[in-house]
């Protein structure tokens, strides 16, 4: 928070972490997304098998998301996402999931190959993975009966019915990217959230060179609330204050600065404002979906909730969950 223009560092993977960028890239193309790496279905599973490669998926995502606005830029985002169809083994198959590994193999260097899809797309910003290999999630799930079971991998966690308990990754101890430890430690931001809660946010925190990072840094950290949970999925039944209990239970070191939630997703007001003055963080609540009724964030919204928090941090206005002021 330190100027007009801040440095961010956006974590997390898929549709969540494309919500974040298309707001931050409203207020700053100082962005860095760094990405998990974990996807081991579709496209990215199918390649990550075949050629031992980082799930290219959630990387294409968020450099897709970060793309030039103008006829270059958004015309290769459609060609970044566009997916062949077929009855061979093309089917499903992104052209940018392809394009990204064919120029890890060129280049032999996965944050050189990352770079030049930037470049291609006129990306404000940089996208990075959050570690040097994949990563496989483990979860601990009780179910509705009390009995405990592991479920393996991340397109079956995401949609594992019961409750998660605790989550893993192996390896245990993996290489974080080097650049993403750099830009968490030179970032004025911390964006968390919104996405998939167990898979897609809380890996950041298991591996222990960023973890460490982002307990040094002296970034802000903001935590974006999801406007819904996963029905039939991971975060079903979840409520607003159970997120911020989750990222405590699985990183009760974290500093949390302030927490953005939609007022019309929130349930118990209370439950989310005592939450939050336990982590010390100021709750802003303000209206960030879009105004179709579909549970996703509005960029122009969100950027707006952003630029308040930015501004009330500057400013030391605004209200804390904690009521200090």
């Amino acid at each position: 928070m330190r100027s007009a223009a801040p440095a961010v560092v956006a974590l997390g993977g898929g549709h969540g972490l494309s919500a974040s960028l298309s707001a931050l890239r409203l207020m700053t193309d100082r962005i860095t997304a760094v990405v998990t790496v974990a996807d081991d279905g579709g496209s990215s599973g199918r390649l990550r098998d075949e050629l031992g490669v980082l799930p290219p998926g959630d990387l294409r995502m968020a450099l897709a998301a970060l793309c030039d606005d103008s006829d270059w830029g958004r015309t290769w985002r459609d060609v970044l996402q566009h997916r062949f169809s077929s009855t061979g083994d093309l089917d499903n198959h992104a052209v940018g999931n392809l394009l990204i590994v064919a120029l890890w193999e060129l280049l032999g260097d996965t944050v050189e190959g990352l770079d030049w899809v930037g470049k291609l797309l006129g990306a404000r910003g940089r996208v990075l993975p959050m570690a040097s290999v994949p990563l496989l999630i483990e979860a601990d799930v009780v179910d509705a009966g009390g009995t405990s079971r592991r479920v393996v991998g991340q397109s079956a966690v995401a949609v594992t019915t019961g409750t998660i308990e605790q989550v893993r990754l192996h390896p245990a101890d993996p290489p974080a990217c080097p650049e993403a430890v750099a830009a968490v430690e030179a970032a004025d931001w911390i964006v968390l959230g919104p996405g998939s809660w167990y898979t897609s946010v809380l890996p950041h925190l298991l591996v222990p060179g960023l973890r460490d990072a982002l307990l040094r840094t002296s970034a802000r950290t903001v935590l974006t609330l999801n406007l819904s949970p996963e029905e039939g999925g991971e975060t079903a039944g979840m409520r607003a204050h159970e997120y911020l209990e989750v990222l405590h239970d699985h990183a009760p070191d974290l500093r949390i600065d302030a927490v953005v939630a939609d007022p019309a997703t929130v349930d118990d007001l209370e439950s989310l404002s005592d939450r939050s003055a336990l982590v010390g963080a100021r709750l802003l609540l303000r209206q960030v979906r879009r105004g179709d009724g579909t549970p996703r964030h509005d960029p122009l919204r969100l950027a707006a909730a952003y630029r308040d928090v930015h501004d009330g941090f500057l400013g030391d206005v605004g209200t804390r969950a904690d009521g200090r002021g």
